[in-house]
């Protein structure tokens, strides 16, 4: 195998027509690193890829691997491999035929070397015992695994997979998803993953780059990007997040943020903050008892709960807050039910940390 391969990107753009679908790309990939495009869909994601792998018009700018430039190579010379989000398997051959057509095509070796390497990768996906069957006997997780042996039979320098999960089911999503790492991280071979699931991206890759419409809104390792967000589309997209419109002022030695009738205290003041993110799990929630007058007071807010959702380990609240602002809060389920009900009045406490102040 080919592994660890370094993958640079400058400065690509491409448009379709007067459609300008990516505006000046920049990224490095390291070697080995399981790297994910993330963004909703006509960010421009899938397009990047397929940039990489040769397909659709040549983009302006500059595309390198291990510092030698494809950018003007033909798909199957760039010695990249991609897994397509419908497998493209030969419904007609079996999975030993699928996964050896690949070798036929691109490799001048002899019959015993094919079948060899051929038996090789299908062990390492765990599906020699189906190497006489057909496409149509095999479940959907099994023939994503059959595509990823065919792309890795030819020992390419980067695997790129086109949102592979997106065909299968939730609970086989997740068994795939932890398998496709596993094999990255045993064959070491630098992948690219294309979703538009941040559970996925979060899960399964070290670092990822955050699209919009075309351009990179940030990069950086899951856990950075959720908790240090550039821009209010990083940090509404990473993850559940109230993100509030108001202004900074100095108050004594601090400073409080003002917001439709809310305030609390922020440990500090970027230049021009016009927005303050504040994930749900970091709000408390509280029941107003009858006897409490409710006061909105710096830290603090008395709202009404509109909505409540079990989601498992988790209750998520709508809640009517202060001027009408909508907040979420996220509270862990516990044995004994929940703390308030559709229609209760509650009070809502702001952290005094871990709230990001972003600007316009």
């Amino acid at each position: 195998m080919n592994t660890g391969a370094k993958l640079h990107i400058q400065n690509l753009s491409l448009a379709y027509g007067k459609t300008e679908v990516l505006k000046g790309v920049n990224l490095s990939i390291e070697p080995g690193e399981f790297f994910a495009f993330l963004g909703p869909s006509g960010s421009g994601k899938s397009t990047l890829l397929r940039a990489i792998a040769g397909f659709g018009p040549k983009p302006s700018g500059e595309i390198t691997i291990d510092g030698e430039d494809i950018s003007g190579l033909s798909p199957w010379q760039r010695d990249v491999g991609m897994v397509f989000q419908n497998y493209a398997l030969w419904p007609h051959l079996t999975v030993r035929e699928n996964v050896r057509f690949g070798l036929q095509e691109k490799r001048r070796l002899r019959g015993a070397e094919v079948d060899e390497r051929v038996d090789r990768v299908l062990e390492l996906v765990g599906m020699l015992s189906y190497a006489d069957r057909r496409p149509s006997q095999l479940s959907g997780g099994q023939q994503q695994r059959i595509a990823l042996a065919r792309t890795l039979v030819v020992e390419p320098r980067v695997l790129l997979l086109d949102e592979p999960l997106s065909n299968l089911d939730a609970s086989l999503r997740v068994q795939v998803r932890t398998e496709i790492r596993a094999l990255q991280q045993k064959l070491g071979i630098t992948t690219i993953f294309v979703t538009h699931d941040q559970e996925e991206a979060n899960t399964c890759s070290d670092r990822m780059a955050v699209l919009q419409s075309g351009v990179v809104q940030q990069v950086g390792s899951p856990m950075a990007l959720y908790d240090a967000p550039q821009n209010v589309f990083v940090a509404g997209f990473l993850g559940t997040a109230n993100v509030i419109s108001g202004e900074v002022r100095s108050e004594g030695q601090g400073h409080v943020f003002f917001a439709n009738g809310l305030s609390f205290a922020v440990p500090h003041a970027p230049s021009g903050a016009r927005y303050a993110v504040i994930r749900p799990q970091d709000i408390d929630l509280a029941p107003l008892s009858s006897s409490e007058a409710p006061v909105n007071t710096i830290g603090q807010c008395v709202g009404q709960v509109e909505r409540k959702e079990f989601l498992g380990g988790l209750v998520r609240y709508t809640v009517r807050a202060a001027d009408h602002q909508m907040m979420t809060v996220d509270k862990l389920h516990k044995t004994g039910g929940t703390v308030s009900q559709v229609g209760d009045r509650v009070v809502l406490t702001m952290p005094r940390q871990g709230v990001t102040l972003l600007a316009a």
